[in-house]
């Protein structure tokens, strides 16, 4: 996921980061909601850390705000000071969840990993997502891991591979609209490719699948893979 990090504190914002970075995620660390506003105009963002005592506009007056609310964007909401009353104010303003500091990155680890699959699902509504099956593919045979996030796993074949996608035959079902996390062996000697991945819909020849915050090294790989076989 990419998400976004409102922290004014350098080095607890650098830690963050660099926990976001750990688990896979594409953290954008910014000091002030006012700095967040003008990221969430120009960038995405699947999910938001937010400190609720900021310089300038608080974390809750940034919970208020309209284009947040429309966003619909998953808020984790953390605080210094904590108090059942705050903790409910903030979930009463739309928070996803609130923890106290110091953060417990265990416990920040697990609530991502809950607003993950719902986070990216919104993707789906984006009228570009579905468009990615025009780019140029591969046709393949590779077998591919599927793991659902509530840790069913599945064995499919990928039977085309693009730089947004992939089309896999599998027996079992998927639930449509959902996300998975995929791995699979490239036709290269690099390790096997991990992504993320939202199930776009299951036509007669399979699932299509489109791929989520794909790290540039891996896009590269599977360029290299277009090329050679598309």
């Amino acid at each position: 996921m990419r998400v976004l990090v409102v922290e004014d504190e350098p080095d607890l914002g650098d830690l963050f980061g660099d926990f976001l970075r750990e688990l896979g995620h594409q953290p954008l660390v910014v000091r002030s909601a006012e700095a967040a506003l003008g990221r969430l105009t120009t960038e995405r963002a699947d999910a938001i850390i937010l400190d609720i005592h900021l310089p300038g506009m608080s974390g809750l007056d940034f919970l208020q705000l309209r284009p947040v609310r429309e966003l619909g964007i998953p808020i984790v909401a953390v605080s210094g000071v904590v108090s059942e009353s705050q903790a409910r104010e903030c979930l009463r303003l739309g928070a996803a969840d609130f923890l106290g500091k110091p953060v417990d990155l265990a416990r920040l680890g697990e609530v991502l990993a809950v607003l993950e699959p719902h986070a990216l699902s919104r993707l789906l509504e984006r009228p570009d997502v579905d468009d990615r099956r025009r780019t140029r593919r591969a046709r393949v045979s590779l077998p591919v891991l599927i793991r659902e996030y509530r840790g069913v796993e599945h064995q499919a074949t990928a039977v085309e591979v693009g730089m947004a996608g992939m089309k896999i035959q599998l027996s079992e079902d998927l639930a449509p609209r959902s996300a998975v996390k995929i791995s699979f062996t490239l036709l290269d000697d690099g390790p096997a490719l991990e992504a993320v991945a939202l199930i776009l819909r299951h036509d007669p020849d399979g699932y299509a699948l489109t791929f989520v915050n794909l790290p540039e090294r891996n896009a590269e790989r599977l360029g290299e893979l277009v090329r050679r076989r598309g």
